[in-house]
């Protein structure tokens, strides 16, 4: 196995610096490509500094998203560096070396296997996340509300007796943050979609892998640290463009993978706005609460 590490940039040198420092000694990486999605700011030059015999630095012709980065990132590790796999990483994240290297075992001993994953410890929301099933146009409604995707989580998500004494699983989708691809199954099965700028693109890579007859696996023995949104917000400003945005994200799935019919597709868009009222008064409220404390003596 040769093994790449994909790191997309825009607009985050800090972070994306921070990391790749934080894993040039990992031996099990034989490179280290920092993909920049054409930077309004001055990464590209601070970026172009961490050039060596590991880590190259290469950029977009456009901030074409989430999944345009990575591709052209993996791209680039199997076609120049001749990668056999490579772990596709969030500059927000840190991993360890034994984590990549159990992840290489999976990949040694399950040749069906596309997609591996370390659990993800969220440092905004808190809790374990590993992996869930791909949902269809219901429960895919259900897990974009904010309400609703509470009440039901153990509709949306696996039993937890799926993972009781088990060192990894099989799972449908697996956070986007940091995983391990076959570098063979990712170009097969056409990669990320870049018509998605952002949001959705776990569950098309894992629909694209499933369809194309590759397994998803997430390991119960190795975590890794996701400082969630620090990346999105240096791309995305604000709570109601970034809901946007998943909104259009979801759409777009739905239309070109669950191929929704047009009266399904009238209940998402009601739905959406259902949720943006729900923002709203959510905000309303820790407003109010925010004021009635300010005026306690």
């Amino acid at each position: 196995m040769k093994i790449n590490c994909v790191i997309v940039n825009y607009n985050d040198a800090d972070t994306v610096i921070r990391l790749v420092k934080r894993i040039h000694q990992f031996e099990s990486l034989e490179g280290i490509v920092v993909a920049d999605n054409a930077s309004t700011d001055d990464s590209w030059e601070r970026l172009k500094t961490l050039e060596d015999q590991k880590v190259a630095v290469i950029c977009g012709d456009r901030n074409g998203g989430y999944g345009y980065g990575n591709n052209l990132g993996v791209q680039y590790a199997i076609g120049t560096n001749q990668a056999t796999h490579v772990v596709i990483a969030n500059p927000d994240v840190e991993f360890t070396e034994r984590g990549i290297l159990a992840m290489s075992r999976i990949f040694k001993s399950h040749p069906d296997v596309g997609v591996v994953a370390p659990m993800m410890e969220d440092m905004q929301y808190g809790g374990l996340g590993r992996g869930w099933p791909l949902h269809g146009f219901a429960g895919e409604l259900l897990a974009m509300g904010p309400i609703s995707r509470r009440l039901l989580k153990k509709v949306l998500n696996y039993p937890e007796s799926r993972y009781r004494g088990k060192r990894a699983v099989y799972a449908d989708v697996v956070h986007g943050s940091m995983l391990m691809v076959d570098g063979r199954a990712f170009l097969e099965c056409g990669g990320y979609d870049e018509h998605i700028f952002l949001y959705q693109e776990e569950a098309v890579l894992a629909w694209r892998m499933r369809t194309n007859g590759y397994r998803t696996v997430v390991l119960l023995t190795e975590t890794y640290i996701h400082r969630h949104g620090i990346s999105i917000s240096k791309a995305c400003k604000g709570q109601q463009v970034r809901q946007k945005l998943r909104h259009e994200s979801l759409m777009y799935y739905m239309k070109n993978y669950l191929y929704i019919n047009k009266l399904e597709e009238l209940i998402a868009r009601v739905w959406f706005r259902g949720i943006f009222a729900e923002i709203w008064a959510a905000a309303k409220a820790e407003k109010l609460m925010e004021g009635a404390k300010k005026l306690k003596p």
